[in-house]
Protein backbone atom coordinates (compact mmCIF):
# COMPACT_ATOMS: atom_id res chain seq x y z
CA UNK A 1 0.00 0.00 0.00
CA UNK A 2 3.06 2.34 1.31
CA UNK A 3 4.55 1.38 -2.42
CA UNK A 4 1.61 2.52 -4.21
CA UNK A 5 1.75 5.58 -2.26
CA UNK A 6 5.36 6.37 -2.88
CA UNK A 7 4.75 5.41 -6.76
CA UNK A 8 1.64 8.05 -7.09
CA UNK A 9 3.83 10.74 -5.42
CA UNK A 10 6.75 10.42 -7.82
CA UNK A 11 4.22 10.19 -10.61
CA UNK A 12 2.49 13.24 -9.76
CA UNK A 13 6.41 15.45 -8.69
CA UNK A 14 7.38 13.92 -12.47
CA UNK A 15 3.70 15.25 -14.11
CA UNK A 16 4.46 18.37 -11.83
CA UNK A 17 7.72 18.96 -13.15
CA UNK A 18 6.92 18.36 -17.05
CA UNK A 19 3.79 20.86 -17.06
CA UNK A 20 5.68 23.77 -15.53
CA UNK A 21 8.90 23.00 -17.87
CA UNK A 22 5.60 23.33 -20.63
CA UNK A 23 4.48 26.19 -19.55
CA UNK A 24 7.77 27.92 -19.28
CA UNK A 25 8.84 26.48 -22.57
CA UNK A 26 5.59 28.57 -24.07
CA UNK A 27 5.84 31.12 -22.59
CA UNK A 28 9.43 32.12 -23.46
CA UNK A 29 8.59 31.29 -26.80
CA UNK A 30 6.14 34.01 -27.13
CA UNK A 31 7.96 36.20 -25.14
CA UNK A 32 11.04 36.56 -28.02
CA UNK A 33 12.15 34.68 -31.60
CA UNK A 34 15.53 34.94 -29.99
CA UNK A 35 17.12 31.54 -30.47
CA UNK A 36 21.16 31.92 -29.47
CA UNK A 37 23.86 33.69 -28.17
CA UNK A 38 26.04 36.07 -30.28
CA UNK A 39 29.25 35.72 -29.37
CA UNK A 40 31.46 37.01 -32.06
CA UNK A 41 30.56 39.57 -35.34
CA UNK A 42 32.57 40.44 -38.51
CA UNK A 43 31.96 44.16 -39.04
CA UNK A 44 33.11 46.76 -41.66
CA UNK A 45 36.74 47.35 -39.57
CA UNK A 46 37.68 43.93 -40.38
CA UNK A 47 38.45 45.15 -44.50
CA UNK A 48 41.58 47.47 -44.77
CA UNK A 49 40.74 49.26 -47.98
CA UNK A 50 37.16 50.23 -47.36
CA UNK A 51 34.67 52.81 -47.66
CA UNK A 52 31.12 53.26 -46.13
CA UNK A 53 27.90 54.62 -47.43
CA UNK A 54 24.25 55.18 -45.94
CA UNK A 55 22.00 55.62 -48.44
CA UNK A 56 17.65 56.68 -47.86
CA UNK A 57 15.40 56.33 -50.90
CA UNK A 58 12.01 57.97 -50.40
CA UNK A 59 10.74 58.15 -53.87
CA UNK A 60 13.17 60.43 -55.74
CA UNK A 61 14.51 61.84 -52.74
CA UNK A 62 17.88 60.21 -51.99
CA UNK A 63 19.95 61.34 -49.08
CA UNK A 64 23.66 59.63 -49.10
CA UNK A 65 26.20 60.06 -45.96
CA UNK A 66 29.86 59.73 -46.54
CA UNK A 67 32.41 58.08 -44.26
CA UNK A 68 35.72 58.56 -45.56
CA UNK A 69 38.61 56.17 -44.10
CA UNK A 70 41.34 58.75 -45.25
CA UNK A 71 44.44 58.45 -43.17
CA UNK A 72 47.17 60.78 -43.52
CA UNK A 73 48.34 64.93 -43.73
CA UNK A 74 44.72 66.62 -43.85
CA UNK A 75 46.59 69.25 -46.20
CA UNK A 76 46.46 65.98 -49.24
CA UNK A 77 42.63 65.50 -48.73
CA UNK A 78 40.19 66.01 -51.28
CA UNK A 79 37.12 63.94 -52.68
CA UNK A 80 35.50 64.96 -55.48
CA UNK A 81 31.97 63.22 -56.12
CA UNK A 82 29.28 63.54 -58.81
CA UNK A 83 25.71 65.05 -58.19
CA UNK A 84 23.01 65.49 -60.12
CA UNK A 85 22.00 68.88 -58.98
CA UNK A 86 24.04 72.32 -57.99
CA UNK A 87 23.32 71.51 -54.13
CA UNK A 88 21.80 74.28 -51.64
CA UNK A 89 23.67 74.95 -48.57
CA UNK A 90 20.96 73.14 -46.23
CA UNK A 91 21.65 70.09 -48.18
CA UNK A 92 24.37 69.38 -46.70
CA UNK A 93 25.66 67.90 -43.03
CA UNK A 94 28.40 67.03 -41.05
CA UNK A 95 27.31 63.99 -39.19
CA UNK A 96 28.67 62.20 -36.50
CA UNK A 97 30.84 58.71 -37.07
CA UNK A 98 28.84 57.11 -34.38
CA UNK A 99 25.95 56.75 -36.64
CA UNK A 100 27.68 54.45 -38.83
CA UNK A 101 28.85 52.15 -36.15
CA UNK A 102 25.46 51.76 -34.83
CA UNK A 103 24.07 50.38 -38.28
CA UNK A 104 27.65 48.56 -38.45
CA UNK A 105 27.68 46.83 -35.42
CA UNK A 106 23.73 45.68 -35.62
CA UNK A 107 23.92 44.84 -38.97
CA UNK A 108 27.42 42.62 -38.93
CA UNK A 109 27.75 39.15 -40.09
CA UNK A 110 28.11 37.36 -36.99
CA UNK A 111 28.37 34.03 -35.08
CA UNK A 112 25.52 32.40 -32.67
CA UNK A 113 26.25 29.81 -30.04
CA UNK A 114 24.00 26.99 -28.57
CA UNK A 115 24.46 24.17 -26.01
CA UNK A 116 23.45 20.57 -25.92
CA UNK A 117 21.49 19.50 -23.38
CA UNK A 118 22.69 16.47 -21.41
CA UNK A 119 19.87 13.40 -22.49
CA UNK A 120 21.14 11.83 -19.16
CA UNK A 121 19.86 14.48 -17.01
CA UNK A 122 16.29 14.87 -17.52
CA UNK A 123 15.41 17.48 -15.39
CA UNK A 124 18.59 19.45 -15.43
CA UNK A 125 17.13 22.78 -16.21
CA UNK A 126 19.37 26.15 -16.92
CA UNK A 127 17.78 29.52 -16.31
CA UNK A 128 20.48 31.76 -18.33
CA UNK A 129 18.22 33.35 -21.08
CA UNK A 130 19.78 36.50 -21.87
CA UNK A 131 22.89 38.66 -22.36
CA UNK A 132 22.79 42.62 -22.18
CA UNK A 133 22.99 43.45 -25.46
CA UNK A 134 24.63 46.40 -26.09
CA UNK A 135 24.31 61.16 -31.93
CA UNK A 136 24.29 65.07 -34.56
CA UNK A 137 25.66 67.99 -35.77
CA UNK A 138 24.10 71.36 -37.34
CA UNK A 139 25.81 73.12 -40.20
CA UNK A 140 26.82 76.79 -39.55
CA UNK A 141 28.54 79.39 -41.76
CA UNK A 142 27.52 80.09 -45.13
CA UNK A 143 29.65 81.55 -48.11
CA UNK A 144 27.79 81.44 -51.30
CA UNK A 145 29.74 82.37 -54.71
CA UNK A 146 29.08 81.85 -58.14
CA UNK A 147 32.05 82.78 -60.51
CA UNK A 148 33.47 80.87 -64.50
CA UNK A 149 36.79 79.60 -64.77
CA UNK A 150 36.52 80.39 -68.15
CA UNK A 151 40.18 79.04 -69.50
CA UNK A 152 39.44 75.60 -68.81
CA UNK A 153 35.46 75.55 -69.21
CA UNK A 154 34.72 75.19 -65.42
CA UNK A 155 31.59 76.98 -63.44
CA UNK A 156 32.18 77.39 -59.65
CA UNK A 157 27.87 77.16 -59.35
CA UNK A 158 28.69 77.72 -55.41
CA UNK A 159 30.57 77.59 -52.57
CA UNK A 160 29.98 76.69 -48.91
CA UNK A 161 32.24 76.52 -45.62
CA UNK A 162 30.24 73.46 -43.58
CA UNK A 163 32.28 73.66 -40.33
CA UNK A 164 35.78 71.79 -41.23
CA UNK A 165 35.23 71.33 -44.78
CA UNK A 166 35.27 73.92 -47.89
CA UNK A 167 32.94 72.69 -50.29
CA UNK A 168 32.77 73.99 -53.86
CA UNK A 169 30.57 72.71 -56.67
CA UNK A 170 31.39 72.79 -60.16
CA UNK A 171 29.76 72.06 -63.49
CA UNK A 172 32.18 71.37 -66.10
CA UNK A 173 31.75 71.01 -70.20
CA UNK A 174 35.21 68.90 -71.15
CA UNK A 175 36.57 66.90 -69.04
CA UNK A 176 40.40 67.90 -69.82
CA UNK A 177 39.34 71.61 -68.26
CA UNK A 178 37.69 69.91 -65.32
CA UNK A 179 40.75 67.47 -64.60
CA UNK A 180 42.95 70.63 -65.17
CA UNK A 181 40.74 73.29 -63.01
CA UNK A 182 40.97 70.09 -60.02
CA UNK A 183 44.48 69.91 -60.26
CA UNK A 184 45.78 73.20 -60.01
CA UNK A 185 43.32 73.90 -57.13
CA UNK A 186 45.00 71.31 -55.50
CA UNK A 187 42.50 68.25 -55.45
CA UNK A 188 44.65 64.78 -56.08
CA UNK A 189 43.33 63.23 -58.20
CA UNK A 190 45.10 60.42 -60.96
CA UNK A 191 46.17 60.58 -64.11
CA UNK A 192 43.93 58.45 -65.80
CA UNK A 193 40.85 60.79 -64.17
CA UNK A 194 40.40 62.33 -67.30
CA UNK A 195 38.23 58.99 -69.30
CA UNK A 196 36.48 58.51 -65.91
CA UNK A 197 35.02 62.29 -65.64
CA UNK A 198 33.78 62.47 -68.86
CA UNK A 199 30.67 60.21 -68.92
CA UNK A 200 29.96 62.38 -66.37
CA UNK A 201 30.36 65.54 -68.08
CA UNK A 202 28.11 64.24 -70.85
CA UNK A 203 25.35 63.49 -67.97
CA UNK A 204 25.62 66.93 -67.05
CA UNK A 205 26.37 65.79 -63.79
CA UNK A 206 27.81 68.31 -61.56
CA UNK A 207 30.74 67.74 -59.03
CA UNK A 208 30.91 67.88 -55.01
CA UNK A 209 34.41 69.16 -54.25
CA UNK A 210 35.74 69.01 -50.66
CA UNK A 211 38.57 70.03 -49.04
CA UNK A 212 39.51 70.44 -45.09
CA UNK A 213 39.33 74.13 -43.73
CA UNK A 214 42.66 73.12 -41.69
CA UNK A 215 42.56 76.12 -39.31
CA UNK A 216 38.67 74.68 -37.90
CA UNK A 217 40.12 71.21 -38.16
CA UNK A 218 42.85 72.18 -35.62
CA UNK A 219 40.41 73.72 -33.23
CA UNK A 220 37.94 70.82 -33.11
CA UNK A 221 41.04 68.44 -32.48
CA UNK A 222 39.60 65.50 -33.74
CA UNK A 223 41.47 62.54 -35.02
CA UNK A 224 39.26 61.48 -37.89
CA UNK A 225 37.02 63.07 -40.43
CA UNK A 226 33.27 63.41 -39.95
CA UNK A 227 30.98 61.94 -42.41
CA UNK A 228 29.68 64.36 -44.86
CA UNK A 229 25.78 64.28 -45.65
CA UNK A 230 24.04 65.61 -48.90
CA UNK A 231 20.48 65.01 -50.01
CA UNK A 232 18.87 65.71 -53.54
CA UNK A 233 16.12 64.85 -55.91
CA UNK A 234 16.97 62.68 -58.53
CA UNK A 235 14.94 59.80 -60.60
CA UNK A 236 18.40 57.64 -61.04
CA UNK A 237 18.93 55.47 -57.81
CA UNK A 238 22.41 55.41 -58.07
CA UNK A 239 25.82 55.17 -56.43
CA UNK A 240 28.97 56.77 -58.27
CA UNK A 241 31.95 54.54 -57.71
CA UNK A 242 33.60 55.30 -61.27
CA UNK A 243 35.54 58.30 -60.05
CA UNK A 244 36.45 56.58 -56.15
CA UNK A 245 38.25 53.45 -58.44
CA UNK A 246 40.18 55.98 -60.77
CA UNK A 247 41.74 56.68 -57.42
CA UNK A 248 42.43 53.35 -56.65
CA UNK A 249 45.29 50.54 -56.48
CA UNK A 250 43.49 47.41 -57.18
CA UNK A 251 40.08 46.21 -55.14
CA UNK A 252 38.30 48.12 -52.71
CA UNK A 253 34.98 47.09 -50.11
CA UNK A 254 32.50 49.17 -49.84
CA UNK A 255 29.43 48.75 -47.02
CA UNK A 256 26.45 50.15 -48.07
CA UNK A 257 23.63 50.88 -45.43
CA UNK A 258 20.03 51.00 -47.21
CA UNK A 259 17.10 52.51 -46.25
CA UNK A 260 13.53 52.48 -47.72
CA UNK A 261 10.17 52.10 -47.10
CA UNK A 262 8.75 48.89 -48.54
CA UNK A 263 11.59 46.39 -49.07
CA UNK A 264 15.23 44.83 -49.84
CA UNK A 265 17.34 46.78 -51.85
CA UNK A 266 18.95 45.59 -55.00
CA UNK A 267 21.77 45.83 -57.39
CA UNK A 268 20.26 46.70 -61.12
CA UNK A 269 22.68 46.56 -63.29
CA UNK A 270 25.13 43.58 -61.32
CA UNK A 271 23.85 40.38 -59.89
CA UNK A 272 22.87 40.28 -55.85
CA UNK A 273 23.76 37.07 -53.93
CA UNK A 274 23.21 36.38 -50.36
CA UNK A 275 26.34 35.31 -48.00
CA UNK A 276 25.55 31.45 -47.29
CA UNK A 277 24.17 31.58 -43.96
CA UNK A 278 22.42 29.80 -40.69
CA UNK A 279 25.74 27.07 -41.41
CA UNK A 280 26.68 24.71 -38.62
CA UNK A 281 30.54 25.24 -38.14
CA UNK A 282 33.40 23.77 -35.67
CA UNK A 283 33.12 25.16 -32.50
CA UNK A 284 36.81 26.43 -32.26
CA UNK A 285 35.86 28.80 -35.16
CA UNK A 286 34.82 31.32 -32.46
CA UNK A 287 38.32 32.23 -31.92
CA UNK A 288 39.15 33.70 -35.04
CA UNK A 289 35.90 34.47 -37.03
CA UNK A 290 36.77 37.71 -38.19
CA UNK A 291 39.49 35.48 -40.51
CA UNK A 292 36.71 33.12 -41.02
CA UNK A 293 34.08 35.39 -42.18
CA UNK A 294 36.49 37.11 -44.57
CA UNK A 295 37.57 33.91 -45.95
CA UNK A 296 34.58 32.85 -47.10
CA UNK A 297 33.37 36.15 -48.48
CA UNK A 298 36.38 36.00 -50.56
CA UNK A 299 35.53 32.58 -51.27
CA UNK A 300 31.86 33.96 -52.37
CA UNK A 301 33.59 36.92 -54.41
CA UNK A 302 35.87 34.58 -56.21
CA UNK A 303 32.75 31.95 -57.05
CA UNK A 304 30.52 34.79 -58.55
CA UNK A 305 32.76 36.07 -61.27
CA UNK A 306 34.35 39.07 -58.91
CA UNK A 307 31.33 41.13 -60.05
CA UNK A 308 28.16 40.53 -57.64
CA UNK A 309 26.94 42.31 -55.01
CA UNK A 310 26.75 40.58 -51.60
CA UNK A 311 23.11 40.63 -49.66
CA UNK A 312 24.92 40.61 -44.96
CA UNK A 313 21.57 41.56 -43.54
CA UNK A 314 17.76 43.28 -44.63
CA UNK A 315 15.15 43.37 -41.88
CA UNK A 316 12.33 45.76 -41.24
CA UNK A 317 13.78 48.03 -38.53
CA UNK A 318 10.43 49.99 -38.39
CA UNK A 319 10.26 51.94 -34.70
CA UNK A 320 7.34 50.02 -33.87
CA UNK A 321 8.48 46.60 -35.45
CA UNK A 322 9.52 43.85 -32.61
CA UNK A 323 12.21 41.90 -33.44
CA UNK A 324 14.92 43.36 -35.52
CA UNK A 325 17.81 40.57 -35.55
CA UNK A 326 17.96 36.96 -34.33
CA UNK A 327 20.27 37.24 -32.27
CA UNK A 328 21.90 41.19 -32.46
CA UNK A 329 25.06 42.08 -32.44
CA UNK A 330 24.58 45.90 -31.01
CA UNK A 331 21.68 47.60 -29.65
CA UNK A 332 18.92 48.61 -32.43
CA UNK A 333 19.44 52.06 -34.26
CA UNK A 334 16.46 54.49 -32.14
CA UNK A 335 14.31 56.79 -33.96
CA UNK A 336 16.93 59.70 -33.73
CA UNK A 337 20.00 58.12 -35.80
CA UNK A 338 16.84 56.72 -38.79
CA UNK A 339 16.15 60.49 -38.80
CA UNK A 340 20.00 61.45 -38.56
CA UNK A 341 20.37 58.93 -41.13
CA UNK A 342 17.94 60.76 -43.59
CA UNK A 343 14.62 58.96 -42.68
CA UNK A 344 12.00 61.63 -43.39
CA UNK A 345 8.72 60.02 -43.01
CA UNK A 346 9.27 58.54 -39.76
CA UNK A 347 6.17 60.61 -37.91
CA UNK A 348 7.54 60.72 -34.40
CA UNK A 349 4.33 62.09 -33.17
CA UNK A 350 2.41 59.44 -34.17
CA UNK A 351 4.10 56.21 -31.74
CA UNK A 352 6.85 56.79 -34.59
CA UNK A 353 4.75 54.88 -37.22
CA UNK A 354 6.42 54.52 -40.34
CA UNK A 355 7.79 51.21 -42.17
CA UNK A 356 11.76 51.40 -42.56
CA UNK A 357 13.35 48.86 -44.64
CA UNK A 358 17.38 48.38 -43.88
CA UNK A 359 19.65 46.68 -46.40
CA UNK A 360 23.43 46.08 -46.15
CA UNK A 361 25.10 45.18 -49.20
CA UNK A 362 28.83 44.70 -49.37
CA UNK A 363 30.62 45.26 -52.82
CA UNK A 364 34.07 44.65 -53.58
CA UNK A 365 35.04 46.14 -56.66
CA UNK A 366 37.88 47.12 -58.98
CA UNK A 367 37.97 48.74 -62.87
CA UNK A 368 37.98 45.64 -64.62
CA UNK A 369 34.81 44.03 -62.90
CA UNK A 370 32.71 46.82 -62.16
CA UNK A 371 32.81 49.27 -65.68
CA UNK A 372 29.39 50.62 -64.29
CA UNK A 373 28.24 52.97 -61.51
CA UNK A 374 26.35 50.62 -59.20
CA UNK A 375 22.00 51.36 -59.97
CA UNK A 376 19.99 50.06 -57.45
CA UNK A 377 15.84 48.98 -57.33
CA UNK A 378 13.60 49.29 -54.07
CA UNK A 379 12.08 45.88 -54.20
CA UNK A 380 8.70 44.56 -52.77
CA UNK A 381 10.41 41.95 -51.13
CA UNK A 382 10.43 42.48 -47.20
CA UNK A 383 12.20 38.62 -46.38
CA UNK A 384 14.33 38.90 -43.60
CA UNK A 385 17.69 37.53 -43.52
CA UNK A 386 21.23 38.14 -41.91
CA UNK A 387 24.62 36.24 -42.17
CA UNK A 388 24.30 34.33 -39.15
CA UNK A 389 26.87 30.84 -38.34
CA UNK A 390 25.99 28.33 -35.72
CA UNK A 391 28.36 26.65 -33.23
CA UNK A 392 26.96 24.09 -31.27
CA UNK A 393 28.67 23.25 -28.07
CA UNK A 394 28.76 19.74 -26.86
CA UNK A 395 26.84 18.69 -23.63
CA UNK A 396 29.08 17.70 -20.42
CA UNK A 397 29.20 15.15 -17.91
CA UNK A 398 27.87 11.67 -17.63
CA UNK A 399 26.81 9.58 -20.79
CA UNK A 400 26.21 6.12 -19.15
CA UNK A 401 23.05 5.51 -20.78
CA UNK A 402 20.96 4.46 -23.40
CA UNK A 403 20.33 8.35 -24.60
CA UNK A 404 23.63 9.14 -23.59
CA UNK A 405 25.57 6.70 -26.00
CA UNK A 406 23.43 7.56 -28.87
CA UNK A 407 23.94 11.16 -28.16
CA UNK A 408 28.01 10.47 -28.18
CA UNK A 409 27.25 8.24 -31.78
CA UNK A 410 25.65 11.19 -33.18
CA UNK A 411 27.81 14.10 -31.69
CA UNK A 412 31.23 12.52 -33.58
CA UNK A 413 28.81 12.37 -36.75
CA UNK A 414 27.88 16.02 -35.81
CA UNK A 415 31.54 17.43 -35.88
CA UNK A 416 32.48 15.59 -39.06
CA UNK A 417 29.51 17.66 -41.15
CA UNK A 418 30.80 20.93 -39.17
CA UNK A 419 34.46 19.96 -40.51
CA UNK A 420 33.07 19.81 -44.05
CA UNK A 421 31.06 22.37 -44.20
CA UNK A 422 34.13 24.74 -42.96
CA UNK A 423 36.03 23.83 -45.38
CA UNK A 424 33.23 24.20 -48.14
CA UNK A 425 32.49 27.82 -46.82
CA UNK A 426 35.88 29.17 -46.23
CA UNK A 427 38.14 26.70 -47.62
CA UNK A 428 39.92 25.38 -44.30
CA UNK A 429 41.66 22.07 -44.64
CA UNK A 430 39.71 19.82 -42.11
CA UNK A 431 42.65 17.99 -42.16
CA UNK A 432 44.36 20.16 -40.14
CA UNK A 433 41.74 19.45 -37.27
CA UNK A 434 41.90 16.36 -36.79
CA UNK A 435 40.88 16.06 -33.08
CA UNK A 436 38.16 17.61 -33.53
CA UNK A 437 35.93 14.47 -34.19
CA UNK A 438 36.46 12.88 -30.89
CA UNK A 439 35.54 16.06 -28.50
CA UNK A 440 39.62 17.44 -28.62
CA UNK A 441 40.51 21.12 -28.86
CA UNK A 442 40.72 20.56 -33.07
CA UNK A 443 44.40 21.26 -33.04
CA UNK A 444 46.53 19.23 -35.26
CA UNK A 445 48.94 18.19 -32.75
CA UNK A 446 47.62 17.48 -29.33
CA UNK A 447 48.95 19.47 -26.74
CA UNK A 448 51.10 18.49 -24.65
CA UNK A 449 51.44 18.81 -20.59
CA UNK A 450 54.77 19.20 -18.70
CA UNK A 451 54.84 15.31 -17.82
CA UNK A 452 54.62 14.54 -21.25
CA UNK A 453 50.76 13.72 -20.98
CA UNK A 454 48.30 14.24 -23.48
CA UNK A 455 45.90 17.22 -22.93
CA UNK A 456 43.26 15.93 -25.52
CA UNK A 457 39.53 14.84 -24.48
CA UNK A 458 40.10 10.99 -25.25
CA UNK A 459 44.08 9.40 -24.38
CA UNK A 460 46.69 9.54 -27.21
CA UNK A 461 46.63 5.42 -27.22
CA UNK A 462 42.33 5.58 -27.64
CA UNK A 463 43.11 6.86 -31.06
CA UNK A 464 45.28 3.79 -31.96
CA UNK A 465 48.90 5.98 -31.21
CA UNK A 466 51.33 4.48 -28.83
CA UNK A 467 51.02 2.03 -26.16
CA UNK A 468 48.52 1.85 -23.03
CA UNK A 469 49.87 3.38 -19.90
CA UNK A 470 51.86 0.99 -17.62
CA UNK A 471 49.12 1.34 -14.93
CA UNK A 472 46.63 -0.47 -16.90
CA UNK A 473 47.51 -3.81 -16.31
CA UNK A 474 47.70 -4.13 -12.72
CA UNK A 475 44.15 -3.03 -13.01
CA UNK A 476 43.01 -4.92 -15.34
CA UNK A 477 44.77 -8.32 -13.30
CA UNK A 478 42.97 -6.64 -10.26
CA UNK A 479 39.76 -6.69 -11.49
CA UNK A 480 40.21 -10.24 -13.28
CA UNK A 481 40.72 -11.59 -10.17
CA UNK A 482 37.78 -9.80 -7.94
CA UNK A 483 35.63 -11.17 -10.66
CA UNK A 484 37.10 -14.99 -10.50
CA UNK A 485 36.44 -14.56 -6.09
CA UNK A 486 32.75 -13.29 -6.82
CA UNK A 487 32.35 -16.17 -8.90
CA UNK A 488 33.31 -19.10 -6.92
CA UNK A 489 31.51 -17.81 -4.09
CA UNK A 490 27.82 -17.42 -5.35
CA UNK A 491 28.84 -21.12 -6.38
CA UNK A 492 29.73 -22.33 -3.16
CA UNK A 493 26.03 -20.88 -1.72
CA UNK A 494 24.17 -21.77 -4.42
CA UNK A 495 22.27 -25.53 -3.86
CA UNK A 496 21.74 -25.64 -7.85
CA UNK A 497 25.60 -25.50 -8.86
CA UNK A 498 26.60 -27.58 -5.77
CA UNK A 499 24.30 -30.29 -6.40
CA UNK A 500 25.73 -30.31 -9.93
CA UNK A 501 29.19 -30.28 -8.97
Amino acid sequence: MNGNKTQKLNYMKHKSKFLLFAIFTLLYGSASAFCGFYVAQAGASVFNNKSEVIIVRDGTKQTITMLNDFKGDLKKFAMVIPVPVVLKRNDIRVMEQSLFGTFDNYSAPRMVEYFDQNPCQKWDYESDMYENLKASSRSSMEDKASSVYKREKVTIEAQYTVEEYEIVILSATESGGLEEWLKSNGYAIPENANEVLQPYIKDKMKFFAVKINLEKARQMNRQYLRPIQITFNTPKFMLPIRLGMANSNGEQDLIIYCFTKTGRVEAANYRTIEIPSAKKIPTFVQQNFVQFYKDVFDKNYEKEGKNAVFVEYAWNVSPNWGVKCDPCTGNPPIVQDLINAGVGWIDAQQSYTGNVFFTRLHVRYSREKFPEDLTFIETPNNATYQVRQIITHPATGDFQCKEGITYLQDLRTRRRLELQEMQAMAGWDSDEYPFYVELGDGTKVPVEKEDGQNRNSFPVWFHGNGAPPSWLLPVFLLIAASTIYLIRKWKWRNPISTELR
